[in-house]
């Protein structure tokens, strides 16, 4: 069965606390505890020994093989309690003070967070001087959120001009908003007025927002599951290929896809499927030299042209 980073980091964390508890471990044991083949095994034994608590080079997991045993010799000190350096806890506090600020925070969230962040701030000591000279805003996404949420709660109809960095271009639309989601960024998921069809708008996309007097009468619809990502192609959605080089194979990790064929060079070749396959026009331009879109032969031919257009432009620069 196929994995990604994020499989193998989930469980990595669990082998370190597998392993804690089970000091000389059979390989065997422990690959079959895992549902996993022993060289995927020795795989994983041979990044942990690249971890830490610290990216500045602090204590490592000193986790090592003989093939048939795994033996762990530092699970004592690895396991001693974590010490914030300083900009660690400046960076910590700035950001929970930016996010006690944001509109639309539940009331008993915000109070939770200001008790955590005092917490944190008499555990820094002098590093909570330094991050109380810094503040971070939300102006433009907070103002969004907090109409969308008004507009949620109240039951009303939303107008937006949103900005599609697919098309590169300013629509504008009226929503009945369903939900306020958050996936690595904050988004609506709403019905589209002008589109008749779900959609997800992502917040700090909204150019300009107003609350209409309409009431928000959104067609009863099955709410999505997404804790499997928020882009979950169907299987009726248009396929793509597209092929990239060892420089590209990150676009596996991060774009949900039917199959990822390995290529001679260390490269793959991906096969995903996507509503609106020209989004992936912008994915082209980005990998450069690494990938190319195969098919469908149009979308191929309209990626090659905005690189051409781009390159252009740069020359033209010069």
């Amino acid at each position: 069965m196929a994995t990604n980073a994020i499989d193998q980091t989930r469980r990595m964390l669990s082998l370190v606390t597998y392993l804690r508890e089970r000091p000389g471990a059979r390989v065997e044991d422990v690959a079959r505890a895992f549902g996993i083949t022993e060289d995927e095994l020795i795989s994983d034994l041979d990044i942990l020994p690249l971890c830490g608590t610290s990216f500045r080079g602090g204590d490592l997991l000193d986790i090592d093989t003989d093939g048939d045993r795994i033996w762990w010799h530092n699970p004592d000190d690895v396991a001693a309690p974590l010490r914030l350096a300083a900009d660690e806890a400046t960076a910590l506090l700035v950001a929970a003070r930016a996010v006690s600020t944001l509109p639309g925070l539940r009331e008993s969230d915000r109070l939770a967070l200001l008790r955590a962040t005092a917490k944190l701030e008499a555990a820094a000591g002098e590093a909570a001087g330094a991050s109380a000279r810094l503040s971070v805003t939300f102006e433009s996404e907070g103002g969004v959120f907090a109409d969308v949420d008004r507009a949620i709660s109240e039951r009303r109809r939303l107008w937006i001009r949103y900005y599609s960095p697919a098309r590169d271009e300013l629509t504008e639309r009226e929503i009945d908003p369903i939900r306020l989601v958050s996936v690595g960024h904050t988004y609506v998921e709403a019905w589209c007025r002008r589109s008749e069809a779900r959609r997800t708008f992502r917040l700090d996309r909204v150019a300009e927002i107003r609350i209409l007097d309409e009431p928000s009468a959104p067609p009863e619809i099955e709410l999505r599951d997404l804790s499997e990502g928020l882009v979950q192609p169907a299987a009726e959605d248009p396929e793509v290929v597209v092929e990239v080089g060892p420089g590209g194979r990150w676009v596996a990790e991060y774009y949900p896809h039917d199959s990822a064929e390995e290529l001679a060079d260390g490269g793959l070749r991906i096969t995903l499927r996507t509503p609106d396959p020209s989004s992936l026009r912008r994915l082209a331009l980005r990998l450069g030299r690494d990938g190319r879109i195969v098919s469908p032969l149009g979308l191929a031919e309209s990626a090659r042209q905005a690189a051409g257009e781009a390159l252009a432009a740069y020359d033209g620069q010069g």
